[in-house]
């Protein structure tokens, strides 16, 4: 690595080799001499055979990884064209071949075609990651599913939920994410051979008027190159929508992510739940006593430049006049990799966070019991009733001392004392130890999170990894220093 110039960060600190190797040069340009011989195949076997012959075949087959980037690239300097170029270095490795090959199709035969291949196999990638995240942490569902803790609505204590249920609110919206991932591999599609603006006029011509055969020729092309379909209609490349679909469903997975690292980082504030913190890790070069979220500050930050790249990819689509303008290749070439880069280096750091986050039970028994005398006021109030008192009047009785508890906690720094208060009061029908047994079991404030945890990851998230069995893989989690 050269110290000497710019490294992307993506590449040299956060990222999968696999996503990096993916989005290479090699990948590139094996893929597209990988499109020509697909092309020249398909002209061959559609009866081309005297243009096409099965000897320029062999030749094209046997030196598809034999590039030399360095011709090609003084080629490109040379002439402008970095298609073109390569068509040129390719024909010096195929000299029998040199004269069929890219015969009648426009750069964006290679580019597109090339490209599709790319994301759609970047995009398992992805899934993969995403189902890994999933699986990770319906496990740490299924642990905390009984654990009761303070819930927050506006940041402000509300009713008890569990641990369990808070986290199956991020695991429905990765369940989310991957339904959007699955509909954008349902849309894409290659772009087949269609000709300069997509008309397949070139192909038409060659052979000699035959429709039918032209609309094969595509087809088998598409197969050739691993599609099952190609888009009906293109114009010189296929539509820029897709990559706008292709932003958005990666910038859900960033928000998603977003959302969940933000929650743990004010939970490790509280000191109730914490990202893993490994034996010789330093949390701060000053403070040597913190153990700052460091893993979800970077995903946040990450997420954040995921999450705005959607404008980018609107604004290159909205701007593709007729069949096709330019100025959506140089913003591309950055912004496809990135999106991929990010979303990859984000689901390394979710895989990584969710294997073994850390929850410290007594922290969250202090904040409810701190809490839980306000909001077991309404239980309170329904007990009084049920031995005779008016509802009004013990109302009024409860606000009084529940305002005046509150006033205690905010602006003495006190503990809560409005169990005592209570219990002291005459008007209140209970002792301070029936007061006590009211709120000494947390589970009657939790509701139906412990079952609703259960319910889901049995009703949907079990039959969900058990569907993606196949498709799950060991997801490399080791994170730069």
């Amino acid at each position: 690595m050269s110290r000497d110039i710019y490294q992307e960060p993506l590449v040299s600190r956060y990222t999968s080799l696999a996503m990096q190797q993916l989005f290479s040069e090699k990948t590139k340009f094996t893929l597209w001499r990988k499109c020509w011989l697909a092309l020249a195949e398909a002209q061959h076997e559609m009866g081309l055979t005297d243009i096409v012959t099965a000897e320029m075949l062999d030749e094209m087959r046997a030196n598809i990884e034999n590039i030399d980037y360095e011709v090609a690239a003084k080629k490109e300097k040379e002439i402008r064209h970095d298609v073109m170029a390569h068509v040129f270095e390719f024909g010096l490795r195929c000299p029998k071949a040199a004269g069929i090959i890219h015969l009648g199709a426009t750069s964006q035969f290679v580019v597109c075609n090339s490209d599709l291949i790319v994301q759609k196999k970047a995009m398992h990638l992805v899934r993969a990651s995403l189902l890994q995240v999933i699986k990770n942490l319906a496990s740490f569902c299924e642990k905390h599913k009984s654990l009761a803790t303070l819930g927050f609505t506006h940041y402000q204590p509300a009713q008890p939920t569990t641990v369990g249920k808070r986290n199956t609110l991020y695991l429905q919206d990765l369940v989310m994410d991957l339904e959007y991932i699955d509909n954008y591999l349902r849309q894409v599609k290659a772009r087949g051979a269609k000709g300069t603006v997509g008309t397949q006029a070139t192909f038409l011509e060659l052979f000699k008027g035959d429709h039918d055969t032209v609309r094969k020729l595509d087809q088998l092309v598409a197969e050739k190159l691993g599609f099952e379909e190609t888009f009906h209609v293109t114009g010189q490349t296929y539509t820029r929508k897709l990559d706008m679909k292709l932003a958005e469903t990666l910038a859900g997975i960033g928000a998603t992510a977003h959302k969940f690292a933000v929650d743990l980082r004010l939970l490790s504030n509280l000191k109730v739940q914490e990202e893993p913190f490994e034996k010789n890790q330093t949390g701060s070069s000053a403070m040597a006593y913190k153990r700052n979220p460091m893993r979800c500050e970077r995903m946040t930050g990450l997420a954040r430049k995921l999450m705005n790249l959607p404008q980018n990819f609107a604004a290159t689509y909205a701007n593709q006049w007729f069949e096709r303008t330019l100025d959506d290749s140089a913003i591309r070439r950055m912004d496809i990799p990135q999106a991929f880069l990010l979303t990859d280096a984000i689901l390394k750091l979710f895989v990584n966070i969710t294997s073994d986050m850390v929850v410290f039970p007594s922290q969250i028994n202090k904040y409810l019991e701190t809490e839980l005398p306000f909001m077991a006021t309404e239980k309170i109030l329904m007990d009084a009733v049920g031995k005779g008192k008016s509802r009004q009047e013990m109302h009024e009785v409860v606000k009084e001392h529940s305002l005046a508890a509150g006033k205690r906690v905010k602006e003495q720094g006190k503990e809560n004392d409005l169990l005592e208060r209570l219990a002291e009061d005459d008007r209140i029908p209970f002792s301070a130890v029936e007061l006590k047994a009211m709120i000494s079991d947390y589970s009657q404030f939790t509701g139906r999170a412990k079952e609703q945890t259960e319910e889901f990851l049995c009703e949907v998230i079990s039959p969900l990894l058990a569907a993606n069995a196949h498709s799950m893989m060991e997801i490399d989690s080791t994170l730069a220093v």
